[in-house]
């Protein structure tokens, strides 16, 4: 039994898997469209020559572009495409005018990686203030102090690698617009998964989880009207990517965006409530918490070693979930994590089987 009313139409449309895949928040399953769509182009390219088959695709391109710019509230003129997220993170630094030894305010969720591009160029990084144990920003606590200091903007991670926390990136940039500081918004893990129309000055993301796009493809948008200047080269080296990203949005567009994130928030809940307790493993989100990443503490004495090898055996018996470290959010702590995230087609029995895999690596 689906847990998503959508689970059959999800699981019709992609190949049967060989494992149960409870890892989106890695890659998700990409569509038999989306795949076909992909192999298509790499055909006529073949077939007709890669610049000839990018031109009969111009139509196609910028409506993809108009379905992406749709779901994170920019403009499609704002849109460009890049490898990945990072790519997308390094383009947009390289290519704004900051100041030199720029301050950058960052949530405790912030995506290692993302630090070490900010030290890379000798950013100040400053965390912002907690609001609760799962690492929600304090909104009332940042209002006050950005009346004594702005930094040079702030980069919040909407939803994190280590974590289902979904930080309140709409709050967020209401407050800092109020003194003139931009947002940027690393919505790797949120796009297609819970609503990404925030304001943010900036946007980047990646099509290969909750979308279920390809690998190889990223994207950037950059508001105009609300930055020093950035002049980001509108580069489009994977047209094959980026027409099945469009293909990928557009199944989103069709279900309705807004009752996907229902969907994923529901499922979230599902799991939570499933695994919660099961062999000491502890869930670290609230059970209500509106995203369907789902974030295991382990057992009293577990140590990293031993989270990995509980990853291992669960892929042993089938079930493919991630070993998350600390070096994906460094801010939050040192732990190792279990990270599980389904996406729509998950099963209450699959659900199941993890529960009794997990019970069997308790204590």
């Amino acid at each position: 039994m689906y847990v998503s009313e959508l689970g059959e139409q999800f699981h019709r449309a992609r190949l049967e898997p060989a494992i149960t895949h409870l890892d989106a928040a890695s890659a998700g399953r990409s569509s038999n469209a989306v795949i076909g769509t992909v192999s298509a182009h790499l055909w006529r390219e073949a077939e007709r020559g890669s610049y000839v088959a990018a031109d009969d695709r111009a139509a196609e391109i910028a409506r993809d572009k108009r379905d992406i710019a749709q779901l994170i509230g920019h403009t499609p003129d704002e849109l460009t495409y890049r490898e990945s997220a990072r790519a997308a993170l390094r383009t947009l630094l390289t290519s704004w005018s900051l100041p030199m030894a720029s301050t950058v305010w960052v949530a405790k969720n912030e995506f290692g990686p993302n630090l070490v591009e900010f030290e890379r160029r000798g950013y100040a990084v400053r965390p912002l203030p907690d609001g609760d144990v799962y690492g929600h920003v304090d909104t009332d606590a940042l209002e006050n102090m950005l009346q004594f200091e702005q930094p040079d903007f702030i980069h919040v991670c909407h939803v994190g690698s280590m974590s289902g926390a979904v930080q309140p990136v709409a709050r967020i940039v209401e407050i800092a617009h109020q003194v003139g500081v931009p947002v940027v918004a690393d919505m790797a893990q949120a796009v297609g998964h819970v609503p990404t129309v925030t304001g943010a000055d900036v946007v980047y993301g990646t099509s290969r989880k909750w979308l279920t796009g390809p690998r190889g493809v990223g994207f950037l948008a950059v508001r105009r009207d609300s930055l020093r200047p950035v002049e980001v080269d509108a580069s489009q080296s994977f047209i094959a990517g980026m027409l099945g990203l469009g293909v990928a949005v557009s199944e989103v567009l069709q279900i309705g965006q807004q009752r996907v994130f229902r969907e994923l928030a529901g499922i979230g809940r599902a799991t939570r409530e499933r695994l919660d307790g099961i062999g000491s493993w502890q869930v670290l989100e609230p059970i209500d918490e509106p995203s369907a990443i789902v974030t295991l503490a382990p057992p009293p004495g577990f140590q990293r070693a031993d989270v990995h090898q509980a990853r291992d055996k669960l892929f042993e018996l089938g079930l493919l979930v991630t070993a998350a470290d600390s070096w994906r959010a460094p801010l939050a702590g040192e732990s190792s994590v279990l990270r599980i995230s389904p996406h729509l087609d998950v099963t209450r029995e699959q659900l199941d089987r993890l529960a009794d895999a997990l019970r069997t690596m308790g204590y």
